[in-house]
């Protein structure tokens, strides 16, 4: 009878071997993908052609330079104020009813093409034709909310004094 098996022991590769079997795998991912890798050859020898790749690497040579006129040029205050203007516009915007805003931009660019309708006209406007152009229920609704507008913008001017 046999001797019974006591031990296993695991077969070590060498370091020839990885290595082999690496290049073996390699050279397996290179012949499958051979169409995408000249792609990829082509672009960076396009990229080269046209300095980017030079660029890049001056760019990435200089990036604490580059970092300090960034930090820099974020930090001056026109800067400083858009972002300010930006994040103020944002909570007034959030603060209102999005179809009311939907409603009021729509009404400003029938506004504006009305307008633009009437840009050549060149008849004299006289104080009668403004009080019987009050009578159109259109301009009366506009005239009624612009000064509703002004009247709560007054208001919250004089709270802020």
């Amino acid at each position: 009878m046999a001797a019974p098996i006591t031990s296993i022991r695991k077969r070590e590769q060498t370091e020839d071997e990885r290595t082999q079997k690496k290049l073996n795998d390699l050279q397996g991912l290179l012949a499958d993908n051979e169409e995408a890798l000249n792609s990829i050859f082509s672009i960076i020898g396009e990229l080269n052609n046209m300095g980017a790749l030079e660029a890049a690497n001056s760019a990435l040579q200089a990036k604490e330079d580059i970092m300090d006129i960034a930090l820099h040029q974020a930090s001056r205050e026109p800067v400083t104020n858009v972002l300010n203007h930006l994040l103020n516009t944002a909570g007034i915007l959030s603060s209102m009813d999005p179809e009311m805003i939907s409603k009021l931009a729509s009404s400003i660019t029938a506004g504006i093409e009305e307008a633009n309708e009437q840009l050549h006209n060149n008849k004299p406007l006289h104080m009668l034709d403004l009080l019987k152009v009050l009578k159109d229920p259109d301009i009366n609704r506009a005239v009624r909310f612009g000064l509703h507008f002004l009247k709560g913008m007054g208001k919250e001017l004089k709270e802020e004094e």
